[in-house]
Parts: structure tokens; sequence; C-alpha cells
């Protein structure tokens, strides 16, 4: 039996840029999720509540040795807390820094997940032409806005530009504001250090808030170990979040999820179906209708 090369594979779009190895595809990638249907009773029917999710339309993350490594959104972290959010009945509005189109790592993707498949397909046409969240942020935080939460998948692509978003902090500090629901899992967390953007690390707005995410362990040796990754990452999540005060509850990726006021967190990908379970739940009782 021929053994898998742990060495990236080179993307031939792009100059010094790579995809996982095959061996840790091997051991991150499967070819179906564990969804095994909804968990609510009751699907919400009144229209007027909508979820907004912020993608990444950034492909290329470039790693401390100058390498890029080819990403974007994990599509098990971003479709299954989609599909489940979707099912209880909250359409999802799509939008991009750029509005460009959403990046996700196909290379992950489940292709004989039916569910999973269903669901992109669904929202294609919003994840090809997103909005450009410049021009709706304004409606989007509004005193009539109808987002009951926002939704930041994961991905080393949230990495990407997100975390440095005035746009992203502005969404952020609203859902804060008014008691909206804040969903991320895995890498997707990046996105709550914009939230830091022009302000004191003390006035950080989600210091002393608990949650989980991808471990910084990992990224650090076995994601390199294994070619996961061609480099070192710019910058290690854990550590920025819980210098910014925040505390992180897993130390592994187990699939662990966790709810601190509105923040909705998990660890990885393994996270994905607990998260929109929990997404889902929360949301229906929000609305009154769980």
């Amino acid at each position: 039996m021929t053994e898998l090369s742990k060495t990236p594979v080179p993307d031939r779009a792009e100059h010094n840029a790579f995809f996982p190895s095959e061996y840790s595809l091997s051991q991150y990638t499967a070819p179906k999720t564990d969804f095994d249907g909804v968990k609510f009773a009751k699907a919400y029917t009144g229209g007027k509540h909508k979820v907004l999710m912020v993608a990444t339309d950034e492909r290329y993350l470039q790693m401390q040795n100058g390498k890029w490594f080819s990403t974007g959104n994990h599509p098990v972290e971003t479709l299954l807390p989609m599909l489940h959010i979707h099912k209880a009945g909250f359409e999802i509005d799509v939008a991009t820094l750029s509005g460009n189109h959403a990046k996700f790592e196909m290379w992950a993707m489940p292709q004989e997940d039916q569910a999973v498949a269903e669901i992109y397909q669904e929202y294609l046409p919003k994840l090809d032409k997103p909005a450009k969240l410049a021009d709706i942020i304004d409606a989007a935080t509004a005193p009539d806005s109808p987002y009951i939460a926002v939704l930041i998948p994961g991905g080393h692509g949230a990495f990407n530009k997100i975390p440095e978003s005035r746009e992203i902090k502005r969404l952020l500090d609203w859902a804060l504001a008014n008691d909206r629901f804040v969903i991320t899992l895995c890498h997707g967390p990046a996105a709550l250090a914009a939230a830091a953007l022009d302000r004191a690390d003390a006035d950080f707005p989600f210091k002393g808030y608990e949650l989980c995410v991808f471990p910084d362990a990992l990224d650090e040796g076995a994601n390199i170990d294994i070619g996961y990754m061609p480099g070192k990452l710019p910058w290690l999540l854990a550590a920025r979040l819980e210098q910014l005060g925040m505390k992180v509850m897993n130390q592994g990726i187990s699939g662990q999820v966790h709810q601190d006021r509105k923040l909705l967190t998990g660890d990885s990908p393994l996270a994905g179906n607990k998260l929109g379970i929990l997404a889902a739940q929360e949301l229906l009782k929000a609305v009154g209708a769980a």
C-alpha cells in the first residue's frame, strides 16, 4: 500500500501556493458528515427574522515563510450550521467584504453527503453573488434590521481581511448592543479580533466571554507536521483572543460547542453539526417558536 504524502500540494493557479497534503486530507476530511436530521420540533414561520452570514472572499493566506495557503471557508463549518438554521425557518443572507464570491475549501467538501449538497445548491446563487458588506451595513445595523444573528464560518480564510475590517467591527458592536447572536467556529472567531480595532485591549467588548476555537497547538504542530498548511500562520488565534481577555474552553478538537450569552462557538469541523443544532434551538427560542 502506497503511503500518502505529507508534502503540501502545489496549487497550479498561483505562484508559491499550496493545498493540504494528501495525508492531511485523509485525516481531516470525510465523504459524509455526522448530520442525522434536525432536532427541533417546529420551524419558525414568521418570515421576519433572518441571519446574516459573512463569508471570506479571499483564497490565499500568506504564511510566515512567505508561502501561500490555498484556503477559504471550510464547507462543513459553513454548510452544516447553515443547514440547521435554514431548516429552522431562518433565511440566510450572504455578504463578503468585497462583494466577490465566497471562497470554499472545496477539497473538504463531503462529496457523499446529500443534505450538505442540497443546502450548498440552494444557497449557491447567494454564495456566488453575495452582497458587499459595506453596501448593506447601514440596513443590517438599523433599528429595524431583519437580522437576529451574524454567522461567521470557519476555515483559515477567515484570517484574511476580516479581523481588520471596520465593517465587521461595526456589525459585532451592533450585535452586542442589540442582543443579537454571533455564531462562529474553528478559525471563524478570528473575526472577533475586529471588535478590538481602535480600542485599548482593556475595552475589548468580548472580554470575559468564553468560547471554543481551533487550538493553536494544532496550528503550530500537527497542521504543519502533516502538511495541512505550508508554514506557520501569521498570528495565533487562541493566543490573540486570550490576550484580549477571552477564555478558551477547549484543549483539543472533539466537536465541543459552547454558549456564552449570545455568542455560540465550536472547536472545529467536528463541531459543525452540534453548533447548527445549538444555533437553531437558540434562534427558535429567541423568536418564541421553541
